[in-house]
């Protein structure tokens, strides 16, 4: 949440985007990569799984646990917006049940030399699940935050001169 002189004409593009039609296509996307991540660890993956050694045993049993949580929570997120999208719940009640999903404490994957040995799809599925992850706290922050930031009251232009100025290197002199 922002909070200056103009926050009543700021639009936010990720809840612009989470309420579109645009949103189906995130959701298509995660929910086909829970099915695929399901069926890989339930057939190829459990095959390839017995050809590691027990160091990589341990770290695909935990990455893959990891990976489960993940991405149940992802979908958890999802199903609630989609259901909010489609009216059939109130943003209240959204936040409600928000409160049961864990974004901010989904369990951390780091891929590291370690992963060389464990089977390329599989490091693929974290790699896309990690990414996933990524775009849908990165809306529900910026929808869902209760943060406020005070932001000093400056022109439109004078800011994006500001970020402008920052992002190029360049010191302004006031």
């Amino acid at each position: 949440m922002v909070n200056n002189n103009n926050s009543a004409n700021t639009i936010s593009l990720s809840e612009r985007f989470a309420f579109s039609d645009r949103f189906d296509k995130l959701f298509q996307d995660g929910m086909q990569l829970v099915e695929e991540s399901a069926n890989y660890l339930d057939g190829d993956g459990r095959k390839a799984a017995k050809s590691l050694t027990k160091e990589e045993m341990a770290l695909y049993g935990t990455e893959s646990m990891r990976l489960t949580t993940r991405l149940m929570q992802l979908a958890s997120w999802l199903l609630l917006q989609r259901a909010t999208n489609a009216g059939e719940m109130t943003r209240e009640q959204f936040l409600d049940e928000k409160k049961k999903v864990k974004l901010d404490s989904i369990p951390v994957s780091i891929i590291d030399e370690r992963w060389s040995a464990l089977p390329k799809e599989f490091i693929g599925l974290v790699t896309r699940s990690l990414a996933l992850q990524n775009r849908i706290t990165g809306i529900d922050d910026e929808i869902y935050s209760t943060k406020v930031v005070n932001l000093p009251t400056q022109s439109p232009v004078e800011q994006q001169i500001n970020l402008l100025s920052t992002a190029l290197g360049i010191g302004r002199k006031h």
